[in-house]
């Protein structure tokens, strides 16, 4: 099956992203080494791409991002700067070479509808407590935005220049600070939440983070289990992978109303139908074929070059 097409509705949309390591392995495993790099690198692919982040979590093996987007061309920009360069941290780092990441990027369309940007809030704040790694979100030791979200301050990291870095003498290297730059990841409103007082915003985060807190005690008594513990997942070894991975396709949208899921789906649609008739008339050699705005067209069919007679 072809790769879903990279579609955000005119006027941009909230959306969920999130992705995966390759074959699942732990190489996004916290440290408090990776967790400074990974919020420069995210905060410094936000400065330069303008995205709104809404919430995130980083587990050991996939992350998952709420943000709102204007275009599909900016969400690949800032997409391409964050996986690019927190793949070549995270690999310097944890000693680990060839390919990162499982796939590329997935990115789920979020409704305008206030239950389901509250859904996806509620779903990245369980991340690590419905894994059975932690009893709370807040417990979680990799990066995550509960706790800003929860007190209105924003994550802090490092970004360090690399061409700087390689470009200096063995002598000047010793000294990183010369290299090392603060970045920050600030936290916005859901759109649903923008007429609400911060007081109230992080009142309702609060509930949220007890509703789950509660549900994860009555499972694991259930169960007459326990999460695996924070210190435990700070000794997982990052080359490392789950025995039994369970993963599931992500869908299209994310709505709550049939009315809303049809007209969102309509769009994308007529999206996907305007781009394979341009694509076909494309590969048929017209090259004046015209693609839908905000669509990635692609590469043009090879042309021998005109050889000049005699």
């Amino acid at each position: 099956m072809g790769r879903r097409l990279r579609y955000i509705p005119p006027g941009g949309c909230v959306v969920e992203v999130t992705n995966r390591t390759l074959q699942g392995r732990y190489l996004l495993k916290p440290s408090e080494e990776l967790n400074n790099l990974l919020i420069g690198v995210l905060g410094r692919a936000q400065r330069l791409y303008g995205v709104t982040l809404h919430a995130c979590v980083v587990l050991s093996n996939h992350y998952h991002l709420l943000m709102s987007v204007d275009s599909a061309l900016q969400m690949a920009q800032f997409m391409a700067y964050f996986q690019g360069n927190l793949a070549k941290e995270a690999g310097r780092l944890y000693k680990w070479r060839g390919p990162f990441w499982h796939r590329r990027y997935q990115h789920v369309l979020v409704s305008e509808e206030e239950a389901a940007q509250i859904g996806r809030l509620r779903y990245i704040l369980v991340n690590g407590c419905k894994e059975n790694l932690v009893s709370s979100p807040l417990d979680w030791p990799g990066v995550s935005s509960t706790q800003s979200l929860l007190a209105g301050h924003q994550l802090s990291g490092i970004w360090i220049d690399r061409t700087l870095t390689h470009a200096a003498s063995a002598k000047t290297k010793k000294d990183r600070s010369r290299f090392v730059q603060s970045e920050t990841v600030s936290f916005s409103p859901l759109p649903c939440w923008k007429h609400l007082p911060l007081r109230v915003q992080q009142q309702r985060v609060r509930e949220l983070v007890a509703e789950i807190e509660a549900e994860t005690a009555y499972r694991h008594q259930a169960e007459d289990s326990q999460p695996l513990g924070a210190l435990k997942v700070l000794k997982l070894d990052p080359h490392d992978k789950p025995l039994h991975p369970q993963w599931s396709p992500a869908p299209l949208l994310h709505c709550v109303s049939k009315q809303v899921r049809d007209a969102l789906r309509e769009s994308y649609e007529c999206f996907y139908s305007a781009f394979r008739q341009a694509a076909d008339r494309l590969r048929a050699g017209d090259l004046g074929a015209v693609f839908p705005e905000g669509a990635f067209p692609p590469p043009r069919p090879f042309q021998h070059p005109i050889r000049a007679p005699g």
